[in-house]
């Protein structure tokens, strides 16, 4: 461990190399420089790929083959669907070995606070990739916030929509337990809001499957103890997606148009100034008038630097992991409120 410690580099046993294993956490675990030495994959395909991206790599058909290799490992990063997250956790967890969950942690609540208190019990770091916390947008507005900018803040608005009339056809979009938009992009949707407002104190939501067999159309209302109101949407139908993130407050308002190349007609806002959208990170608005923000730098990547001092230089954990529960259980508070058309109280 020393040895490992003194590069801060990671040795990571990946499960699943797909959507996300590959195309997301192999490609931030190389970019914060550490490596990825086995994986747990059986398709075929995948497995050539995890090949041909990190040479000398070990294959392994399952979690249990992995977690038996612990000795060669300093943590585990589980990026299966998410209806596999609780057994692999606790496997996982079983052998001792430090993991990091994709989001959401769980389906539900009880299989969230299992996994986390599976983990307490047997004293096994565990963190959750809540990795829209390094966002640009999200840390330029905690600047804002913290510095008073836009005075007393009474709503928040964000919207993760696409215009996507034809679905993709992968377990996200298909598994009615464990896919759909409430659950992957809602779970970053409350995350966010909650890192920025405090806990949710009630919910209100409006949640429709229009074509996929899981949820695709969601919208969230819900009520922070300071008094602030935070809008929720994500939507794969949506032609004219709106702006990304609107704040309002009583000095001011924050508006971020666009957001990661998705297509909105709120983007012309950022193309039409000097120099386009470089080097700000949306608008300070008051009427008519708008100043650019300047960007608070910070990326993905970040999430796994930090989980690289947690391991190896006992810094601080990147994502609480009982934060994952508060948010599932807001997500199922959700559910109930679509059903039965009203607002759920929050203990």
């Amino acid at each position: 461990m020393s040895e490992q410690g003194a590069g801060q580099r990671l040795r990571v046993g990946l499960i699943g190399y797909g959507d996300a294993g590959r195309g997301i956490h192999a490609r931030l675990l190389r970019a914060a420089g550490h490596v990825v030495t086995h994986v747990a994959v059986r398709n075929t395909e995948r497995a050539a790929a995890a090949q041909a991206d990190w040479p000398g790599v070990v294959l392994v058909p399952s979690v249990a083959a992995l977690v038996e290799l612990g000795g060669d490992l300093d943590l585990v990063v589980i990026a299966s669907p998410t209806g596999n997250h609780v057994e692999n956790a606790l496997a996982v967890i079983a052998a001792g070995l430090p993991l990091v969950i994709d989001k959401p942690l769980a389906p539900d609540s009880a299989g969230a606070q299992a996994v986390v208190a599976a983990a307490t019990a047997a004293g096994v770091p565990l963190t959750v990739f809540q990795n829209r916390r390094w966002d640009s947008e999200q840390l330029t507005l905690r600047a804002l916030l913290a510095d008073g900018t836009l005075g007393t803040v009474h709503r928040f608005e964000r919207r993760w929509e696409r215009w996507r009339p034809v679905p993709k056809d992968r377990w996200r979009e298909n598994d009615p337990i464990a896919g759909g938009l409430l659950l992957d992009l809602g779970a970053h949707l409350v995350d966010s809001a909650v890192q920025l407002f405090g806990p949710a104190t009630s919910v209100y939501a409006e949640i429709r499957a229009l074509t996929t067999p899981t949820p695709d159309d969601v919208f969230l209302a819900l009520q922070h103890p300071g008094g602030v109101v935070s809008h929720l949407w994500a939507g794969g139908l949506t032609g004219a997606p709106g702006p990304r993130t609107r704040v309002l407050g009583s000095a001011g308002a924050y508006l971020v148009t666009s957001f990661e190349g998705e297509p909105t007609p709120f983007a012309e806002l950022d193309e039409a100034a000097p120099g386009g959208s470089e080097g700000h990170e949306g608008w300070l608005v008051h009427g008519s008038d708008r100043v650019a923000v300047p960007r608070v730098s910070g990326g993905h990547v970040d999430f796994y630097r930090a989980a690289g001092r947690w391991i190896l230089a006992g810094g601080p954990v990147p994502v609480d992991p009982q934060d994952a529960v508060r948010t599932a259980r807001v997500l199922e508070a959700a559910v109930v409120s679509a059903r039965e058309q009203r607002v759920v109280q929050l203990g």
